[in-house]
Parts: structure tokens; sequence; C-alpha cells
């Protein structure tokens, strides 16, 4: 009896150890320097398990989601509000590795998925100020990152030296961290276990770049949309867009160029 209830104990000490962490985070956003009035709000994932972590938007894996059923039923026909309602300002993947340190940022330009590994030290000064957020209690930190004073609250209570976008570093989860503008905030709002970290459906070719490289290539294709011929839907399926649908998406392109001028990293 003894021998069987090791074996349990050490069965479901695997089992749990096997999932992995889901930590969701409000995003609040400011996107137009000109409008401060206007806040953009969306939920986003931190996933953690085997010594790694993926920082992406729930309209992700939603969008994912959708794609997926239309490959399985081979009906690419799609509501563009439903598409258009699962837009992200986040549209960018984050992986970190515990490991080497390494944080890699993903995100796409026209048909191909850009990388770059961040290259940047986030320097932290931790602050005797405690206080309860949520419910954990937490301590105060702040750096200076990308143009921007960010101030973070962390706990210990979940040992994770992890948090939200390309926030790390700290001697404990990051429950919650704004830049000292407003601009941008990220609030934990609830933690689950699930069975495996999900596997991100990545079209189009992956290019490696150095960030730098990354930002001017953006820039270009933001200030140039019409460098995107086509459209792409479902799994790598390419389908050409008429001349007249195609102006249609570098106009929009353009106005939410306008209208996203306060970007999360400002240099």
């Amino acid at each position: 009896m003894k021998k069987l209830s090791f074996l349990l104990v050490m069965f479901l000490s695997q089992l749990f150890f096997a999932q992995a962490n889901r930590f969701m985070y409000q995003v609040t956003m400011k996107p137009d320097s000109t409008d401060r009035s206007f806040v953009k709000s969306e939920v986003a994932y931190l996933d953690i398990s085997a010594g790694k972590s993926l920082f992406y938007p729930e309209n992700r894996l939603k969008r994912d989601s959708l794609f997926a059923r239309m490959r399985q039923t081979q009906n690419f026909n799609f509501d563009r509000d439903q598409m258009q309602s699962l837009r992200s300002n986040l549209d960018f993947i984050i992986e970190k590795d515990y490991g080497t340190q390494k944080k890699m940022f993903k995100s796409r330009i026209a048909r191909d998925q850009f990388v770059y590994e961040e290259d940047r030290p986030m320097i932290w000064k931790i602050l005797p100020e405690t206080a309860k957020i949520g419910d954990y209690k937490a301590q105060k930190a702040e750096t200076d990152f990308a143009g921007r004073k960010w101030f973070a609250w962390f706990t210990t209570e979940i040992p994770f030296q992890d948090g939200p976008y390309k926030f790390s570093g700290l001697p404990g989860l990051i429950v919650k961290v704004e830049d000292d503008k407003n601009d941008y905030s990220f609030d934990l709002k609830e933690t689950k276990k699930i069975p495996e970290m999900v596997a991100i459906d990545q079209r189009g070719s992956e290019i490696t770049v150095k960030r730098l490289a990354f930002l001017k290539q953006q820039q270009q294709f933001t200030s140039n949309p019409a460098q995107a011929t086509a459209i792409f839907r479902g799994g790598g399926m390419r389908i050409k867009a008429d001349p007249a649908h195609r102006k249609k998406i570098e106009e929009r392109r353009k106005e939410e160029a306008q209208k996203n001028n306060n970007p999360i990293e400002l240099k």
C-alpha cells in the first residue's frame, strides 16, 4: 500500500510539472499621442514551461484557431468584421529562454516573419515600497528601457523571474508594470494551469535580423505598404488581391500608422 501511495504521489508530481503555467494580463494602451483620451485594451498571455516562456496576444490565439478551422473544413470564406475584431495592437511574440537569457522578438512584416534578439540589458532598481497587488504581496522596482521609465511590481510568491512583454530579471513574477506617462500598463488578472504551451502558427518565411535592421524594415513597410502585393489566408495559402482591394488595404494601413504613433518603445 505504501509503495502504491508513493507511486501515486510521484505520478501526480510529474503530471503537475508537465503542465504549463498561463498568466493572463490586461494590457492598456494609448497608441495615439495626439488623442490621449483614446485608450485600447486587450488580453495577452504569458505561458511558462520547462525553462522558457512565450508572450503573445489572446487575439493571436483566436485567429490561429479560426484559420485552423478553415484548413480543416477547406472553407476559406470568413466574416471580415470578425477578423477585424481579432486584430491586435500587440502584433508580436516574445520568447524568453531562461538558460541562455535570450529574448527573441518575432513580428510579421508583409508575408514574412522577422525575428531579432533583444540586445539591450534591462537594469532594475528595487525600491523599498511594497503593496498588495491583487492577491499578492508585491514590491516595487524601476527601470529605464527603450525610451521610457517603467515601474514594476513583482511578487516572490510566484517563483518565476519573468513578466509580460520583454520585462524580466526581478526575483519573482511581475504582476504589474506601467510607464511613468501612463501610456502602457500590464496588469495580471488571472492565472491557470494548461496542459502544454501552445504552438503558435508561424506563416511565411522566418528571417533572423539584428534589432536595428528590423526597425528599418518595419519603417519602410509602414511608409510604403504597397510593397505587400498579396494577402494571405489559411495555412500559407496565398491569394492575389485585386487592385481595388489592395488599395483599400494600403489606405487602411496608412491610417492605422497615423493613429499608432505612440509605440511602446520610443527608441
